[in-house]
């Protein structure tokens, strides 16, 4: 548990939880499976004939009842995630996403545990999550927390004011009140350190101030909801505030220092198709084998799920160990999972992975992309994964799964599903919309529309980009003032809301100097204002790749 260096003292007492019932709840085994009673003769007595087996009926639909309801509240660690009301019934939804009609496409009212739909339990792991953010930020007033109660006037990681000199030893280090078997584990003894975020917190703490942290979150929000995303390391981390605190940091270090995402994607698609025909050395090399990704279709996004989330296509057999640098793999990754990013908009907030492993052979098998690949959704980019189809795999990728499998968290692991044919595979995608070249209806085929010159000449123009990022300074100042007055208690009203509608119309107008166009821009299905049109009907990528480009 974090000591006061990391959290307001007032909060300690008013917003945490007792988390005792969790664990005892969680340490409880599960309720053993109903077993069928022996079979008797039926009874003698014409009445009983008539009457028992509605009493039968009764108590096992009672029987049941209870051990789905024990099941439930045993194998939950904390009751903060009520189980989502018809979210899993198509009669509960609706047939329309984001105002747009998809054919055989039905998109999910907003789930639980999102703006809007929070628990008051929830709501009040979000204060608290929020409260240390804007310290760690050093946004929140130094001397007066939630309720004006006295707090710590330091912030882990910066100078002790007091005038020693002296850099106060951040007490946030100490991550757990207790340790358990193993190393990292959080408080209800799940291992939360698996990919190694405490060292980096640790790291992000001691070696970036906190204006630094600052920037890389709210460079990290883009359209997004600024609680929206807090919110996403609260799920990942099971409403535990300290754990879900130090996957959050973690993260905003891994983009600013050791990915540099931002400069991935303003960089984008032309500044790889430059370097690949005019650049030097490692540039020119790594230029060439991120265009080589995107004009083979390794992996491409197309169209919806049944749950209306975008779907990104990875054809496995395009993938040969060594042809690609492992930066290039890397980059072309999270470049993928950014521009996905563009694609997701409420209720929306995950996406579908489907693995093409038909033609795959042992030749296609590379281990190390498939870790960075887990490390992305299971560190950096938490609950944006929703389900994972593995379609037409051989017989030889069973022995490769159980080793997949050894690595991925169990909650990512049971989101993966196997399709041996189309009828599996249209279980989640409209047949309609699967494409021909995997058994469907829909006549689609990838092909990559090149760069085109003068595409990000907006970029250019750093006068009307300074205008719109010191609109964006405004906002964001008054969103965090709007959330301090929030965590104090006071009613936020609209205020927030409004705020956070105001950032995300920001970004877009911002989105043309900071993102470079990329071939979901060139084919339409992102436009100006972040528009979707998931199945452009003409043009983009339908069209004849080509040649070279147009650029020089």
């Amino acid at each position: 548990m974090f000591t006061r260096s990391l959290r307001p003292r007032t909060l300690t007492s008013a917003l945490s939880t007792p988390r005792s019932l969790a664990r005892q709840l969680h340490s409880q085994q599960p309720t053993p499976p109903l077993r069928a009673s022996p079979s008797r003769a039926p009874p003698k007595n014409p009445k009983h004939a008539a009457v028992e087996p509605v009493a039968f009926v009764l108590a096992f639909t009672l029987s049941v009842g209870a051990a789905y309801a024990l099941d439930r509240y045993t194998n939950t660690p904390a009751s903060l995630d009520p189980p989502p009301a018809g979210a899993s019934d198509p009669e509960n939804k609706t047939l329309a996403l984001q105002a747009q009609n998809y054919p055989n496409v039905m998109a999910p009212q907003m789930p639980p545990g999102r703006p809007g739909t929070l628990t008051p339990e929830q709501e009040t792991k979000l204060k608290e999550m929020w409260a240390q953010t804007l310290e760690i930020f050093g946004v929140a007033p130094e001397g007066t927390s939630s309720n004006g109660a006295a707090t710590p006037t330091t912030t882990p990681g910066t100078p002790d004011p007091s005038g020693d000199g002296k850099k106060p030893k951040s007490k946030g280090m100490k991550l757990f009140g207790r340790k358990n078997k193993d190393e990292g584990a959080g408080a209800d003894g799940d291992n939360n350190d698996k990919h190694g975020q405490t060292k980096e917190f640790q790291q992000a703490l001691a070696s970036q101030k906190p204006e630094e942290l600052r920037e890389a979150f709210w460079s990290l929000v883009k359209h997004d909801h600024p609680d929206a995303l807090l919110l996403r390391f609260l799920r990942a981390r099971k409403w535990d505030v300290s754990a879900a605190l130090v996957m959050f940091v973690s993260t905003l270090h891994w983009r600013s220092k050791e990915m540099n995402v931002e400069q991935i994607m303003y960089t984008g698609e032309e500044r790889a198709f430059k370097d690949s025909k005019n650049g030097a050395g490692g540039d020119k090399k790594e230029g060439a084998d991120f265009m080589a990704q995107l004009r083979m279709g390794k992996s491409f996004l197309h169209g919806l799920d049944k749950d209306g989330r975008p779907c990104c296509y990875v054809r496995v057999r395009l993938h040969k160990q060594g042809e690609q640098s492992e930066k290039s793999l890397e980059h072309f990754t999270v470049y993928t999972i950014e521009t996905t990013r563009m694609m997701l908009k409420p209720p929306v907030d995950t996406a579908t992975i489907v693995f093409d492993m038909s033609e795959f052979s042992l030749a296609n098998m590379d281990y190390t992309p498939v870790k960075f690949m887990i490390k992305c959704f299971e560190a950096n980019y938490p609950e944006c994964l929703g389900s994972v189809l593995v379609y037409k795999s051989p017989w030889v990728f069973q022995g490769i799964w159980k080793v997949i499998r050894g690595w991925l968290d169990p909650v990512v692991a049971n989101k993966v599903h196997f399709a041996s044919n189309v009828d599996d595979l249209q279980q989640f995608i409209p047949r309609s919309q699967i494409s021909k070249e995997l058994g469907g209806d829909e006549d689609y085929t990838y092909k990559y529309p090149e760069p085109v010159e003068g595409e990000n000449k907006q970029m250019e123009d750093t006068a009307a980009k300074e205008k719109i990022l010191s609109e964006k300074t405004e906002l964001v100042k008054s969103y965090e003032a709007e959330t301090l007055s929030w965590v104090a208690g006071e009613d936020a009203g609209e205020g927030r809301m409004r705020l956070a509608q105001r950032l995300s119309e920001n970004y877009w107008k911002l989105d043309p100097y900071v993102r470079a166009r990329s071939m979901y821009d060139r084919s339409g299905v992102i436009s100006e204002g972040g528009k979707l049109n998931f199945y452009p009907s003409s043009g983009g990528a339908k069209a004849d790749a080509g040649g070279d480009g147009d650029l020089d």
